[in-house]
């Protein structure tokens, strides 16, 4: 039980199966590979599964989770209205010729949690303090529980994660080291609307003219690169910072959660900006959060 066959896609939804699997591929020598996601996926997702592909070739396995995780979401966050659509995740997973599709359930992945039973977590205590630990408290305590629980369950050689969450593939590489994961994770770029929108599942809820505002991101992004390049030399965060202000502030319906600039694997911040740093930031576009990051 706890397995469905869709075409050519297996479904998996119990956990104990999962494992099994796993354990079954490993006897016979092959490859998995892992892409988690939340779901409702789009291009930037199915980059994700093709550079699985490529890492564990054609004779072997790629697995993509299908999961809304929720201990990563905050009290007032958007846990209950996240798109789902399993049946359009299937038809995408299919195309891309994913091997399973773990799509468990919260009573599986968390036993015991609405009784109050499950009180085992994992906590990295440096990186996630700063952004998007910052303004959404608890959220990687969450997510690296939750990568943790599916390393153990889909038992993977390699996992890609997207370069949009830099702060959550920073995390997650630390958590593997210090945790001793026998899997290598790959970080993969951005995948842009052609307007320089990031690709992400929450870009569903921007209606009207919200859409188009939403560019103000990857604009501020693309102004700070072009004030380094005139300036031609290092230039202050206070600087940058203003800089990012004036192209929010010209969205009427934008509002910036934060803006940071940090050295891109360890997240320490910079008082000076130049050649090789990494800048982040979140924007709250009418009532929808977006985040975008990029190397300078």
């Amino acid at each position: 039980m706890g397995v469905a066959h869709c075409e050519r896609v297996q479904v998996i939804r119990s956990v104990a199966a999962m494992q099994r699997l796993a354990r079954r591929w490993q006897r016979q020598g092959e490859r998995i590979g892992f892409v988690p996601t939340m779901g409702y996926l789009h291009q930037g997702h199915l980059s994700l599964v093709r550079r699985a592909r490529a890492a564990v070739g054609p004779r072997g396995k790629v697995v993509v989770s299908i999961y809304v995780n929720p201990t990563q979401f905050g009290p007032g966050e958007d846990f209950a209205r996240y798109p789902r659509d399993l049946q359009r995740d299937l038809a995408l997973c299919r195309g891309e010729g994913v091997d399973v599709v773990f799509a468990p359930s919260d009573a599986d992945m968390y036993p015991g949690r609405a009784k109050g039973c499950f009180t085992t977590f994992v906590v990295e205590e440096t990186l996630s303090r700063v952004m998007e630990g910052r303004s959404r408290p608890g959220h990687f305590r969450g997510v690296t529980t939750v990568v943790a629980k599916l390393f153990n369950i889909v038992q993977p050689d390699v996992a890609v994660f997207g370069a949009k969450d830099w702060q959550q593939a920073v995390i997650v590489r630390r958590m593997v080291a210090n945790l001793n994961f026998p899997v290598r994770i790959l970080v993969s770029p951005t995948v842009r609307e052609p307007d320089g929108l990031a690709m992400s599942s929450r870009n569903k809820y921007l209606k009207g003219d919200l859409r188009q505002q939403a560019t103000v991101l990857w604009r501020a992004i693309q102004g700070v690169r072009r004030h380094l390049l005139e300036k031609g030399r290092p230039a202050p965060v206070r600087e940058l910072r203003a800089l990012v202000r004036g192209v929010v502030a010209t969205a009427p319906q934008a509002r910036l959660d934060y803006v940071e600039f940090f050295e891109p694997e360890t997240l320490q911040p910079l008082g000076m900006v130049g050649r090789g740093a990494h800048m982040a930031l979140a924007v709250f576009v009418g009532g929808t959060r977006l985040i975008d990051n990029a190397r300078l």
